[in-house]
């Protein structure tokens, strides 16, 4: 089967999009199929089958920073490539995302398929551009959606069928036998997200300033990526005189786990606009005991008191006591990671992927059969 895999985002840079796209491509080709990835790209890729299509540009979206590219003259390109490529399928993901997504269902003579991650509060582009997307929207063969509640956003906006397809984790990479960065000893809380407001770091700066009242000898280490608050978090960490805080800033996927494997406890404050939580995945398959909030993205991932423990957003002191009572009670830490592991073994890239292809192949058939019937 060829297959192509269409990124709106900047694959040059880290994402949950990006991620799952590539996680496709490994075991698609794994399996003998022929697959290609079209993306923006800021910088080069050191893949072969990933095609460069535009440049991205920074756009604020949902509380984050979108890179896509909103260049107007993509279709010559895109029409080339699908022609070149004759496709089986075409997945899209994000695919009401300006502008190469609708570049490439407008040109697309295969079995269109798209895949919705997003989540957000408010309607944003759906809510202002809905008659104008529906017109893209009604060209998907197949719609996929990464969690109930990225499902229940984009159908209050675009009803139709969609089947609930999670995101995945690599437990070959993310696995308890991973070798630690370097740690004194001290009990780890770790944070993995880009430095946006939406990812609750203010919370956890002041839950930790009370951790540490009750647990001095604990530190916190923060990884991932961003600028414009970064200043803002070190002010707060001054202020605050709160010690033995760590930004690692952007750490390679592939050195993630060694982060992971010296955390004690994984801590994700998010505040929202979260549909489902790769980095509760990733936690809890290093066998790591997770603390989330409680929204709808990690609520339907946790049972909490199960497998990690969920506590109110925007709540400092809730979020201070939980992770205090998983550093205090090893024998609670020990069990929540286990349980944790467990979860996420059935979360597998291999097996998501096979559920995609299993998904590619039942609208292949009526694909198919009504195109006979058309003739």
């Amino acid at each position: 089967m060829k297959i192509a895999l269409v990124s709106p985002y900047d694959f040059s840079y880290p994402g949950g999009v990006t991620v799952h796209i590539s996680n496709l491509e490994r075991y698609f080709t794994k399996w003998g199929h022929e697959v290609k990835i079209l993306a923006p790209c800021s910088s080069p890729i050191n893949n072969p089958r990933v095609i460069q299509i535009g440049h991205p540009v920074s756009v604020p979206s949902g509380g984050s920073i979108a890179r896509i590219t909103l260049s107007l003259t993509l279709n010559p390109r895109v029409r080339t490539i699908l022609d070149k490529e004759n496709f089986d399928v075409v997945h899209i993901h994000e695919p009401l995302t300006p502008m190469l997504p609708y570049s490439v269902l407008r040109l697309s003579r295969a079995l269109n398929v798209g895949t919705f991650h997003a989540c957000h509060q408010k309607a944003g582009l759906y809510g202002i551009t809905r008659l104008i997307l529906k017109h893209w929207f009604g060209r998907l063969h197949g719609r996929i959606a990464v969690s109930q509640p990225a499902l229940e956003y984009v159908s209050k906006y675009f009803p139709g069928e969609y089947v609930v397809i999670p995101n995945g984790v690599d437990v070959q990479q993310f696995n308890p036998g991973t070798t630690k960065v370097t740690s004194n000893g001290n009990k780890t809380i770790l944070f993995v997200g880009r430095l946006e407001k939406r990812k609750g770091l203010d919370y956890l700066l002041g839950a930790y300033q009370q951790i540490k009242l009750k647990s001095p000898g604990t530190k916190l280490v923060i990884v991932g990526p961003g600028s414009l608050l970064r200043q803002k978090y070190d002010r707060l960490v001054k202020d605050r005189q709160l010690s033995d805080v760590t930004f690692a800033g952007f750490v390679p996927n592939e050195e993630l786990p060694r982060y992971y494997a010296a955390a004690d406890v994984f801590c994700a404050p998010a505040t929202g606009e979260e549909s489902f939580g790769m980095v509760l995945l990733e936690a809890m398959a290093m066998g790591k005991p997770v603390v989330a909030s409680a929204i709808k993205g990690y609520s339907q991932l946790i049972n909490s008191g199960v497998d990690g423990l969920l506590v109110p957003p925007k709540n400092e002191t809730a979020l201070a006591q939980a992770i205090i009572s998983l550093l205090e009670d090893p024998v609670l830490c020990q069990n929540i990671a286990l349980r944790g592991r467990i979860k996420a073994e059935g979360y597998a890239w291999e097996n998501i992927a096979g559920r995609v292809m299993d998904y590619y192949n039942l609208l292949l058939a009526k694909y198919t059969s009504n195109k006979r019937n058309r003739v």
